[in-house]
């Protein structure tokens, strides 16, 4: 039986890590292998995805019964306002202006995520939609961190356009804590977390198709736009 956040967390992402594939993406910026229009386009989706979450994080604590959940998201609410504003710098960068930006066709596969996100936020218990995203933060994390490397060292981006990978590739060990006291709220709480695998395993799975979608955008320039 399951007693702490931690142990349970640990538990989740040993079940899940066999993933689903291999992120086809993050390599070829750190490589300096991506076209730019394929980097635009991230900034795009991005630019539908970011407030989407927003407004999920904002859902989730308000449904949460106890202070630490409600905390954790309102937490993850202002990191996603605060990331917004550097949704542009990266677009431009890359070549899209606001009219390129709006005008993009999303990708459902780079959409999914969020989607999921607002389902979670709907129909999962807090706490449990809080594993699932804390199981996928730190590989989230690490792919930011590529990406920033690969812009700065084989796209010449400035600082500013980067801002955004920046902001998610840097530790967070404070949102971690606060992520642990939601989840092990839960736990003391009685609620049932016999979801919490499938719910990791399907995020997991969803951000590496937004992954790989810019990837076939990358192999094929035209559908980038």
């Amino acid at each position: 039986m399951t007693h702490s956040a931690q142990e349970l967390l640990d538990g989740i992402r040993t079940a899940i890590a066999d993933g689903h594939g291999v992120n086809r993406f993050v390599p070829l910026v750190a490589e300096g292998r991506a076209p730019l229009a394929s980097i635009g386009a991230l900034a795009a989706e991005e630019s539908r995805i970011v407030p989407a979450d927003w407004r999920s994080f904002l859902a989730l604590a308000a449904r949460a019964d106890d202070p630490a959940g409600r905390a954790f998201f309102t937490t993850l609410a202002q990191g996603e306002g605060s990331v917004l504003p550097l949704v542009a710098p990266l677009a431009a960068a890359a070549g899209f202006d606001e009219a390129a930006v709006r005008d993009h066709r999303p990708e459902p596969a780079c959409q999914a995520y969020a989607a999921f996100v607002a389902w979670l936020a709907s129909n999962a218990a807090p706490a449990v939609a809080a594993v699932a995203l804390l199981t996928n933060f730190a590989a989230f994390g690490g792919y930011c961190a590529a990406i920033a490397d690969g812009l700065r060292a084989h796209y010449g981006f400035a600082d500013e356009a980067v801002a955004f990978f920046d902001f998610f590739a840097a530790p967070a060990p404070d949102l971690a804590r606060q992520g642990l006291a939601a989840v092990q709220a839960g736990l003391d709480a009685g609620v049932p977390f016999d979801r919490a695998v499938e719910y990791a395993r399907l995020l997991q799975g969803y951000e590496l198709m937004f992954w790989n979608a810019l990837a076939d955008s990358a192999a094929d320039p035209a559908e980038a736009g």
